[in-house]
């Protein structure tokens, strides 16, 4: 960690991912095409239980061309949460396509089913739940709903590699699931996205719209407007070996959970609210997520400033994107407002030693009175 500050979230390499490059350097593929590639989408869907991966440049290139290949177009609407990175929306954006925005869970803060009903119209296309922080959404609600309704689901994953709901991975319950392997996520390939999912016709129709819409028989024959939305072998050679060491990784942030929690269990309700975790859900904890309440005697943003003044770096919730310039209605999504302005991101990182949790726990304690 550079400058003694503790960070929000860093990537874990090692000996394995170099080795993994520089084959990948010697052997002279180190863009679209090398062993790696095909490897690493093998190992990865096998991992989340589908049949086929599909990798990308990154995750928000993923949802895109998830959307694509499903067929949502202009004119299309596609119900995702406001609680969410903004690159859910902007994918759908990038289709022609209006994304709609439903509330929040108040307990397990992913998008909640019950609001996405009263969001159906006749022009809705898909549903994008997104498995926020790494806990996942209540997918069987939300895949009736698709199924009363005749609508695609395709999970964003991006923050929830390995995360359980009953006992099956995130990604592989919808008719898609996407992921992103950017630097702060659980596994990474620096940048880079994956999609996966069970049915055949999907993923060739991917596989050719990632490389420019060429023909997979005839070379430079473009039988429709693609994209270049491919994965470099030198990315999938890191990834691998990432995904070889997934399962430590998530039983290390699912430890950092339980030491957070037990640093921070004589802190009042009324003061902080702790991350919680539903019977039907195994979650990766991608981030270690608290909401500093009313009967705090400084409010969040206070204590990020605080915080960073002692040397820990945090990060605050996503704004809900219906409240961004880009999307900005007069929705009023309650729920997904006020754990906006409650949340907080403490440093997560699996590379965190016991030492670090002590002094995150300590300096927060300092910070909000408590101690």
């Amino acid at each position: 960690m550079s400058h003694g500050l503790i960070p929000v979230a860093e990537p874990a390499l090692g000996e394995e991912e170099l080795r993994n490059v520089v084959e990948a350097v010697k052997s002279g593929w180190i863009s679209s095409k090398g062993r790696f590639i095909e490897e690493f989408e093998e190992k990865f869907a096998e991992y989340c239980g589908a049949r086929y991966g599909v990798s990308t440049s990154n995750g928000t290139a993923a949802l895109h061309l998830a959307l694509v290949a499903l067929g949502v177009e202009k004119g299309d609407e596609v119900i995702v949460p406001t609680l969410t990175f903004i690159s859910t929306a902007n994918a759908v954006s990038y289709t022609g396509a209006k994304p709609v925005f439903a509330d929040s869970h108040p307990r397990y803060w992913c998008i909640d089913p019950e609001k996405i009903e009263e969001k159906v119209t006749d022009r809705t296309k898909a549903i994008i739940p997104v498995h926020l922080y790494g806990h996942p959404c209540d997918m069987d609600a939300i895949i009736k709903i698709a199924k009363d309704h005749s609508l695609h689901t395709i999970e964003d994953a991006a923050e929830a590699h390995g995360a359980e709901y009953r006992n099956r991975k995130v990604g592989s319950l919808g008719d898609m699931g996407c992921f992103s392997f950017y630097g702060n996520k659980l596994i990474t390939t620096g940048e880079g996205g994956m999609c996966i999912t069970n049915d055949e016709c999907l993923a060739e129709k991917m596989r050719k719209l990632r490389d420019h819409g060429m023909s997979r028989e005839r070379r430079y024959w473009h039988e429709v407007i693609g994209f270049n939305y491919r994965m470099t072998n030198l990315q999938a050679a890191i990834g691998l070996a990432q995904l070889g060491k997934i399962d430590g990784f998530i039983e290390k942030k699912r430890l950092i959970f339980e030491r957070y929690n037990s640093l921070f269990k004589d802190i009042a309700e009324s003061q902080v609210t702790l991350p919680s975790e539903e019977t039907w859900a195994r979650s990766v904890f991608c981030m270690y997520s608290v909401l500093i309440e009313k009967g705090c005697k400084l409010g969040r943003d206070e204590l990020i400033a605080g915080l960073l003044a002692k040397g820990v770096e945090t990060r605050p919730f996503f704004c809900p994107i219906h409240s961004l310039p880009p999307y900005k209605n007069n929705e009023d999504l309650p729920v997904a407002q006020e754990l906006s302005s409650k949340g907080i991101n403490l440093p997560s990182s699996t590379n965190l030693t016991s030492q670090d949790l002590n002094m995150v726990a300590t300096c927060t304690k300092i910070i909000i009175g408590h101690l």
